[in-house]
């Protein structure tokens, strides 16, 4: 059996788990009344690097990252994440660690709160401002979503070091085909149901954004209503929610190899956030968004009240691919077979806000 380390952020402290033959190990909380709101599992270097995203109310944020699997923990002497003086702020969140790909070995974006990115090119140990995305001219018509103005996504093209796509909440999506030289807006197709011009350039309120294992260029995205697809890496986006019992979300998650493969989470409103119909239920569609299939097997059958945040819902990188969701309940889900499957993995832990699972021996 493929070794797995699952890493779960929670409103208090970072847990990790193991997969053994009987089941699953827990261990921690790390980072013990901290809010780890970010994660990653850096696969790319001779041995795994954790990156976290850590929030203390007493210290503030910051980043940590651990080479030996969680044992020990590494915290920079000086902010690894820091705003420059003529921005005039300061850090108020790290949402998104995201490693880049094999082009760009040991290079981690940093996706923040207020609506910036911020680049390491020493996996992760200091980052320092994209100004360009910053400095967008649309900047000063940006309003914050709901939990703040957050760049809270970013995709990295394997093909192409320099196309980097974010999203913002709330202000859409944004891409780069010049490593991060200049920014436009990509949301055409997109809708915001909460303005009055319902298809504006930027404005949107994306919640996650999954790229395509296979087709590179296909990119599925939940929005604050809305669930979408693009075939030409965001230069269009068209609906494919239809068939899901709401298209109300935060997390969508595509399958690690095979194409056309992706997960949603449905929430039954912006108003109520609870799982659609009260049911723990994952969607998987098995054709690029054309049709959906609930994926129960395994989860409560009860009435469920536990809502997934937008990175609280992911896959690993094994054979068959193990996908993961953790909720507001504090309760985590396993499946090692694609999805068709689950097992609880915890329960009783603080609020969920990110998972992450990869494979590492």
């Amino acid at each position: 059996m493929t070794d797995v380390l699952l890493a779960v952020g929670t409103r208090k402290g970072l847990f990790l788990g193991r997969r053994r033959h009987d089941g699953w190990e827990l261990s921690g909380p790390h980072f013990a009344a901290q809010a780890v709101y970010s994660l990653a599992i850096d696969t790319r270097g001779p041995r795994p690097r954790l990156l976290a995203g850590a929030d203390s109310t007493h210290w503030g944020p910051s980043v940590f990252h651990s080479d030996d699997l969680g044992e020990s923990w590494q915290e920079p002497s000086r902010p690894a994440v820091k705003y420059p003086q003529y921005t005039g702020t300061s850090l108020e969140r790290v949402w998104q660690l995201h490693p880049a790909g094999p082009a760009a070995p040991d290079v981690v974006y940093a996706g923040t709160e207020p609506g910036g990115l911020f680049r390491s090119a020493d996996r992760g140990e200091t980052f320092e401002l994209v100004r360009p995305l910053w400095d967008h001219p649309s900047r000063e018509q940006w309003v914050p979503g709901g939990g703040g103005l957050a760049v809270h996504t970013v995709i990295t093209d394997p093909r192409d070091a320099d196309a980097v796509t974010v999203a913002v909440s709330a202000a859409g999506v944004f891409r780069t085909l010049d490593g991060g030289t200049s920014w436009a807006p990509s949301n055409h197709g997109v809708k915001a149901v909460f303005l009055p011009d319902q298809h504006p350039e930027f404005g949107q309120c994306v919640h996650k954004i999954a790229q395509d294992p296979v087709n590179r260029d296909r990119l599925y995205l939940q929005n604050h209503w809305g669930v979408y697809r693009s075939d030409d890496a965001g230069a269009g986006w068209t609906d494919i929610g239809s068939g899901l019992p709401s298209d109300f979300g935060f997390a969508v998650a595509a399958h690690p190899r095979k194409g056309d493969v992706a997960y949603l989470f449905p929430i039954t409103a912006d108003i109520d956030r609870v799982p659609a119909g009260h049911r723990c239920r994952v969607y998987r569609t098995a054709d690029a968004g054309r049709s959906w299939e609930a994926q129960s097997a395994g989860l409560p059958q009860e009435d469920h009240y536990g809502t997934v945040l937008r990175d609280a819902l992911s896959v690993d990188d094994t054979d068959p691919a193990g996908v993961y969701f953790g909720n507001r309940n504090g309760e985590v889900y396993a499946s090692a077979d694609d999805g068709d499957s689950w097992q609880q993995v915890a329960s009783h832990l603080p609020d969920v806000l990110c998972v992450r699972a990869a494979a590492v021996g």
